[in-house]
Parts: structure tokens; sequence; C-alpha cells
């Protein structure tokens, strides 16, 4: 008996809509049964568009990408990049891409998404002008910008506003022109508007509202010089960034005799079929939903993938009818939310405002005639979008107004999590809630965060909602009995900000004594473990000269307490052999270290390596050899540049204004200032930092802990970032500081961070987690809300004023020379018995290796066949 063929299913876009919907088919096995084609227009697979501005803070296209490595071969899916479909044959069913290839269908998914609007203004295709959508669109940005001097961005939207902080990052003074009366009118009312405007002109931007683009001057070689508004007002600009909206994609659906609407988008019924051919499918910005709307958020389009995928499978009960709109941003260092009804159409509700245009807060709510939370804007302040989002719709439990007073005086804390009923939405990306966390806990038995995202999928999208998803799991584990036990480890029931107060106000300097009087009964007397000795070895060393401790790490009882790389204060590398990374403040070295380092690597064997924080690392060395290598840097003016330790790493820094035509303030000379004050300081986790000398943010300053980038008035201060594992874009503390102001904040935010911090968290997970986040931080170092500065002052001057270099300080005793050695049964020579090879060394690699049999390799000799 003859097999029945495979159905095929043509998916034509590739977005971040068309892979979830290929997420949603392979989670239903209709990939096992049926072939997949995807048909994708970008040379790239799907990537996420959402935080597509994070390229220019330093993300890589690849780390954008939403496509699991083997996902596609995984489920036999055929992936074709660069080849767009253009057209369809409804009868014949089949599909015709670019390069000519054509697929018969069964089931046709159009996830064709959206193209940006530009605005009929004469002059707006000349050279200069982009669009702000796409990878490609921000590389040709970035390449343009290059030389450019001022940027407009037609569109003060969310997207708008995105591109406007791209080309300040760029080093561009920046126009905004908004046809509207307000700054993102969509989202936001006029005093959220009125708000949202003043924080970004504090920043730098200069912003136009009402009056659109008139006209586009360009110059001589057909590239923009000027802009003419509709108020008759020029800018002189170098380019025009078009972000005024976009429109949905349905060329093809047009062209093939499916119905669309008045204003754009494939008609679909609630199963996200077209109304015109059962067969095929529209998903994304690209569809016109039941309610007569075209969705231009991920999360509408995300449910819109899962109702498709779900119905192709042969399920009944999905449908799509609409979505909420609510959305929480950060745009510029800005926090911007707006749920529910915004603006207050419903007859008869009544507004709850509160207002603090010095701190740039704005909140709103949209109260019913019955009390019921209609929805709200927040801006500057959205701390509370988590709770009062899932509360639209219903009565809360206290009175308005204490939902929108600043923290410790407005919402008590029985309006958090718990409050919420369990039909309401926590994660609205992926439509989980409130009961379905619950029971991922209880009928589940997930005991931790993690563990609840992959069971629903919460907190997997946009991340808006996982604070509160965190607090749900915590409440859930507590009323099935589970105690949820946030001490630091088996040894000790107090955090690690618990036990940084104990020390400091003991003045304890033994781990012992400390574990014997405030450590678990089971524990005392005890040797404690591997969590909870480095934590206390750190809280001990930052609080050394407070303590009136030595402040050697590797001195008595500390010795013990220090992991390997502390142990050694040098890195352990995979091969067992050890780094060596000297100090080198700024990036900034002198020809005769230069010298130093070289001479040292050469006659030590070492493999070399310029890091991407300026310095050079000499990796390979014995732990027998440290010694007699850092006594060569030492005596050439080298210190230890931590890099083992939970401490400063580096202040990266760009040449600033002594060499860069586009500098302001002297960057190198205020990291080298930072390094210095900061070297040593032990800390929760480690700490990064860069120093920018403009807006152009050469030194990546937004992707470290605590980063600065100079302004033509001073200093802008931002905390909280990181480019690890899980990058986030560092916020805005202050701004326009003098150095000694800039000096005095981050003392005041690095102590408070180490003072409060939780083990091995690094800042961008405190600010994250501290109740009150960033607006809490900024209360206490800036404005002094918890009369804790002077404090945090003294014990950074105690810091600096007893800095030693923990490597010279070794070299000048030989009691702590002798745990340097290889073997402990041949403390004096390496074993003879034992030959040590170099894993990698520094030699002319063999490129033969990269070529066929007969393929010429190009060396530096000339030219020869393998």
């Amino acid at each position: 008996m003859p097999r029945t063929p495979r159905p095929t299913i043509v998916l034509v876009g590739h977005g971040m809509v068309g892979q979830r919907f290929l997420e949603e088919l392979a989670s239903r096995k209709v990939t096992e049964r049926a072939r997949v084609v995807v048909l994708c227009e970008e040379p790239r697979p799907a990537y996420d568009r959402v935080h597509l501005t994070s390229y220019f803070s330093g993300t890589s296209p690849e780390e954008l990408s939403l496509v699991d490595d083997g996902f596609m071969a995984e489920h036999g899916i055929e992936l074709h990049l660069g080849d767009p479909a253009v057209s369809i044959d409804r009868e014949a069913r089949t599909v015709t891409s670019r390069a000519g290839l054509e697929i018969g269908y069964d089931t046709l998914v159009l996830a064709t998404g959206s193209h940006p609007f530009v605005p009929p203004v004469p002059g707006g295709d000349a050279t200069g002008c982009f669009v702000y959508r796409t990878v490609e669109d921000l590389l040709a940005i970035e390449e343009y910008a290059r030389g450019s001097r001022i940027g407009t961005v037609v569109g003060g939207g969310l997207l708008g506003l995105e591109a406007a902080g791209a080309l300040g990052g760029l080093g561009l003074e920046t126009h905004v022109v908004e046809f509207n009366p307000r700054l993102m009118a969509l989202q936001i009312d006029e005093g959220g508007g009125a708000a949202l405007r003043r924080t970004v002109e504090g920043m730098g931007l200069v912003v136009h509202t009402g009056v659109g683009g008139k006209e586009i001057t360009t110059g001589g070689d057909g590239a923009v010089v000027s802009m003419t508004l509709s108020d008759g007002s020029v800018i002189d600009t170098d380019m025009v960034v078009f972000s005024a909206g976009v429109r949905p994609r349905d060329r093809l659906a047009r062209a093939c005799g499916l119905a669309v609407g008045e204003r754009g988008g494939v008609v679909v019924d609630e199963r996200c079929r077209s109304t015109s051919d059962p067969s095929v499918y529209a998903v994304g910005e690209c569809a016109r939903a039941v309610d007569g709307t075209v969705y231009g958020l991920v999360a509408p389009g995300y449910e819109m993938a899962r109702v498709a995928a779900e119905t192709i499978a042969g399920g009944t009960g999905a449908s799509f009818t609409g979505a909420d709109t609510s959305t929480k941003l950060k745009l510029l260092g800005v926090d911007v939310a707006s749920f529910g009804d915004p603006h207050g159409s419903a007859e008869g509700s009544l507004d709850v405002v509160y207002s603090d245009s010095r701190a740039g807060v704005y909140k709103k709510l949209v109260i019913g005639s019955d009390g019921t939370l209609l929805g709200g804007v927040l801006v500057g302040d959205a701390e509370a979008y988590g709770t009062l989002r899932p509360l639209t719709g219903s009565v809360p439990p206290v009175a308005p107004e204490r939902l929108v007073l600043p923290a410790g005086v407005g919402a008590p804390a029985a309006l958090g999590p718990s409050a919420l009923p369990d039909e309401a939405v926590i994660c609205s990306c992926h439509n989980v809630t409130k009961g379905a966390v619950r029971a991922a806990v209880t009928d589940h038995r997930c005991s931790t965060v993690p563990e609840v995202k992959k069971c629903t999928r919460a907190g997997t999208g946009c991340g808006s909602c996982v604070k509160v998803l965190s607090t749900l799991v915590d409440d859930e584990l507590e009323a099935n009995g589970v105690t949820v036990d946030k001490g630091l480890c088996g040894c000790f029931a107090h955090t690690r900000g618990e036990l940084y107060e104990i020390v400091r106000t003991r003045r304890l300097t033994s781990f012992a004594e400390l574990l014997d009087g405030h450590g678990r009964e089971e524990a005392r007397g005890g040797d404690g473990c591997e969590v909870c000795k480095p934590t206390v070895a750190s809280i001990i060393a930052s609080l050394a000269p407070t303590l009136g401790a030595d402040g050697y790490i590797l001195d008595g009882e500390q010795a013990a307490l220090q992991d390997t790389n502390d142990h050694f204060l040098a890195n352990l590398q995979r091969n067992g052999s050890y780094s060596v990374v000297p100090r080198v403040p700024g990036g900034e070295i002198t020809p005769e270290k230069l010298v130093v380092l070289g001479e040292v690597a050469r006659d030590f064997g070492l493999y070399t390596k310029i890091t991407g924080a300026q310095r050079i690392d000499l990796l390979g060395a014995r732990v027998d050899q440290l010694p007699a290598i850092w006594a060569r840097l030492v005596d050439a003016g080298f210190e230890s540049g931590h890099a083992y330790g939970k401490a400063l790493r580096t202040v990266k820094s760009c040449v600033g204004q002594t060499w860069c035509r586009y500098g302001v303030q002297d960057s190198v000379r205020m990291a080298i200032a930072l390094e210095l004050r900061y070297r040593g300081l032990r800390a929760p986790h480690k700490l990064k930092s860069g120093v920018s000398g403009c807006q152009r943010e050469c030194a990546e300053a937004r992707s470290k802990d605590f980063g600065v980038i100079a302004t033509a008035n001073g200093w802008n201060l931002y905390v909280g970032g990181n480019g690890g594992a899980t990058p986030r874009h560092a916020d805005l503390l202050a701004q326009d500081l003098s150095d000694a102001e800039l000096v005095r904040l981050i003392d005041r935010f690095l102590m408070f961070y180490i003072r409060t911090a939780d083990r091995l968290e690094r800042t961008s997970a405190w600010l994250d987690r501290i109740e009150g986040g960033l607006d809490h931080v900024r209360d206490v170092v800036v404005h002094d809300s918890l009369g804790l500065c002077d404090e945090l002052e003294a014990l950074m001057a105690e810091h600096v004023a007893n800095y030693r270099d923990e490597w010279a300080e070794t070299l000048n005793d030989p009691e702590r020379l002798r745990r340097f050695v290889s073997f402990v049964n041949a403390p004096d020579t390496p074993d003879p018995s034992v030959r040590f090879v170099a894993e990698r060394e520094q030699v002319k690699p063999d490129l033969t290796l990269l070529s066929g049999p007969d393929i010429p390799v190009r060396t530096l000799e000339g030219t020869a066949s393998r």
C-alpha cells in the first residue's frame, strides 16, 4: 500500500512571531508528520527585534538570535534565508520565492510582519535617510553616523525614541520630530508625555512636537543637509531616521486575492485563518484580528502563533479574539508603562494622579465609578506595574491614591502579588496566569523560579514579570508548608547582607567566631562550607580597615577561607596552570612596561593575550613560577590586577578629548583615577567599569557595573550594567556631575551595594531584586534618604587609605611565599619525573590545517601547495 505523502506547511516570514509559530508546531509534534518550509527575507534567522537597540550597547546580532542551535535540524524544518516569497498561487497552492523556488503547500502561514511607514516628505529618499527596523538598518545607520554630526528622528513613539537614543549614543546631536502634541501619544497621556519629555530633554535630546517634516534638503552630493518642518523652522542635520510607525506587510495577500482590512492587514477569523481561504493563516503584525485590530506588539503575535499552531495540529478549542495591549518599556533609561485604558475613554471614569516633576515621576490610575481599576500610566517609576496590570478590571483592596504614592507612603505589603486573583495574567508575553504559576509549584513540584519558567514559560519574554513571579513562587511554597530558606547556606540562616551587618556591628574578624555565634545550631563548631567561607572572607576583607584587621587575605584563618584563585592570587585555567594579569589603569601603559611584559612572557614561556578590558593576560604559569614572575613585574612598577578576586577588575577607557575629535572630557585621566581609587575593593561579585569621553560610548560604559559618560557639562553616572551572560543596560543615576560629585556618588553606590547585595550577585541582578529598585538606590546614595551617606563615604575612605598591593605584600614575606609550590614533596624544584607541556604556544599558525590537499596556502613567505 503506497505511503500517504506528508502534508506541507509553508511559513512566509521568519521574525519573532514566525519563530514562535515553529516552536508551537514542534511542541505539538506537527513537525514529525508534516514537511515545514520557511521562506525568510532577511539573511539571518529570527532575532529579538524588541531588544534590537541593544546592538548599540555591544550586543551582537548573534546574541539577539531567537533560534537555538540545532533547532531547525532537530525538527526537520527547511529554512531558506535571504529568499522571500514573491508570489502565491492559491488555485495551484504554490508559493514562489525570489530565487525561483516553487513550493506546493497544504497549509500556508503568513508571518510577514510590518514595514516602516515613511511619510511622503520630498527628499525622503536622499542619501542619509534611513528606517529603523532590522539589523541591516542599524548597521547602515552606524556606518553613516561615523561621518555625521547631527541626526534627526522623525517619530516620537517607542521605536523613534529608541532610534534617538541610538543616535545620541553614537555621539550625534539628536532631534526628535513628532507630529502629535506629545511623545508616545498612543501609550501615555498628556501628563505622562510631559514628564517623559522633560526627562529626555535633560539627556540632551532636542524635542519638536506638534510638527511634521515638510521637506528634506540635500547638498550637491545628494546627501541630506537640513530638514524643514511644517511650522517653517529648519533643522540642520546630516542624517534622518524615519520611525513614524509601521504598516502591515500584506502585499502578497493583496496580490493573490485575500481579503485585507481598510487600513491593511489580512482579515482572519478567531482561529487566525484567512476569511478568504481556510488553507491560509496570518499571524502577527500582518493580520487583522476579528476585533478589527492590527496588533503591533509581540505578545498578541505570540498568542496568534499559538492559536494557529493548535488549529493546524487538529485542536478546536483555541481562539484569538483580542489581546491586552499593556506594555512596560525602558526608553533611554526611563521606565514607561501603560495598561488597560490609559486615556480614560470609559464614560464616567476618574483619574488619580501623582506627579513629581523634580524626580521625573508621573503616575495616573483610571478608576471607574464603582471603584474598578480601568487602566493607568506610569512614567519614571513603573515598579508597581507587575501588580497593577493584573488588578485591572477589579476593585483594588486599598484606596487608589495609595497605589500611586511613593514606596513607604503608598500601598501596604498586602497589595503584593498574593492579593491578585488566580485569573490575573502575570506574564502577558505568554499569557500565563497566577493560577498557572501556583499550579506549577503545587501540581508540578517546581520549587524555584527557573523551574517555573521552564514549566510555564512565564518570565522568558520581556522579563518584566520576574520579580512578581519570584514572590508568587515563594508564597506558594510557604502556603504548601514548605519553609522557604533564604539563608546563605546550610551553615547560616542569615543572608549575606545580614552577615555583613553582624560582622560590621559586632566588629568580628574571625570566621570561626561568626559561625559559632551566629551560625545554624548544627553548623557551630564546624569548618563551614564552600559557599559561606569565601563569602565571609570577602565581607571581612571589605571591612578590614574599619574592623582594625590586617586585611591581607592570606594571613592566618583568612587563607583557609579563600577559593583556589584567591589562595594563589591568580586565576586557575582549564589545564591546571595559572594566569598573571597585572593592573594597567585605564589601559594606559608605557613602552618600558610593555617591554617588561614581553620579556617575562618570553622567559617563562607564557601565552599572551590582550584582553577586552585593555590589559595583557599572561597565561600558562605554574604555581611555583608565580612569585618569580611577580617579582619582576612588581620591580617594574606593576601591581595585582585582581583578575582572580571578587573585586574591581578594570575601568575601561577610550582615548578621550586628548586624542579624539569627539571627546568632551579627559576620560583616560578619570578612568585611571577611578581604577586606582577602587582597586582591591572586595565585593559580592566582580566589578567592571568604563569611562567614555563622549556619547559615542567607545568604552561601552553602559554595559558595566558602574559606567561614566562625559557630557559638555561634566559626567553622567550609569549603574547596574552587565555585559555577561544576561546583558543589562546600565541605568542613569545622576547627570552632569563634577569630578568630586562623581567620585562621591560612586563611593556611596559601591558601598551600599557591598552592604546589601547577596552572594555572587552582580549589581545588575541586585538592582532588579532590591525593593524599590533604582529609585530606592537613588534615594539612598543621591538624596541620603536613610542617612547612611556619611558612613558609606567613611567606609570607602578607609579602604582607599589602607590599600596595599597583595602581590607586593606576599613577595616581602618568606612565610607567605611557602604556599607557592607545585608539589609538597619537592618544594624547591618541580618533580624531575614530571614533564610540563604547554597546551597552547604562541607560534606561527599552521595555515595548511585550514586547506584541502591541493589548495594553495598563502603564508608570510609566499604561496605553497599542501
